[in-house]
């Protein structure tokens, strides 16, 4: 009931989303075992792994809503909460379900490619 008081309370405003490219920036550096994606405060319905064992977890192996005019769209490594979100309108294209883009999975395959020379 609360989430859906604070959405009506911010109904019109610009949607905050996942930023795809800073998490896999962040997980590219410190290589966790696991790291997961949600909404601040909402985690336990948005929340779910987007990486385990140095890969991509598929997305129909999880569940991840990604999108919101308040809740703060987080990463989630070792226990510590990374804000990490762009506003909609800087990423045409990015809402709630997307997952993993091609600009994001290019970072982690630089890293990749980075490590193996």
């Amino acid at each position: 009931m609360a989430a859906f008081m604070m959405g009506e309370a911010n109904r019109g405003r610009e949607m905050m989303v996942f930023d795809w490219d800073k998490a896999a920036k962040i997980i590219a550096e410190r290589q966790p075992q696991s790291a997961s994606a949600g909404l601040q405060g909402d985690f336990e319905w948005t929340g779910g792994e987007i990486w385990n064992g140095g890969v991509i977890v598929p997305r129909d192996q999880t569940y991840t809503y990604l999108a919101s005019t308040w809740a703060t769209p987080i990463l989630v490594i070792d226990d510590e909460e990374i804000s990490c979100y762009r506003m909609e309108s800087e990423v045409p294209g990015w809402h709630s379900g997307t997952y993993w883009p091609e600009s994001a999975r290019a970072t982690l395959a630089e890293r990749e490619k980075g490590s193996a020379s």
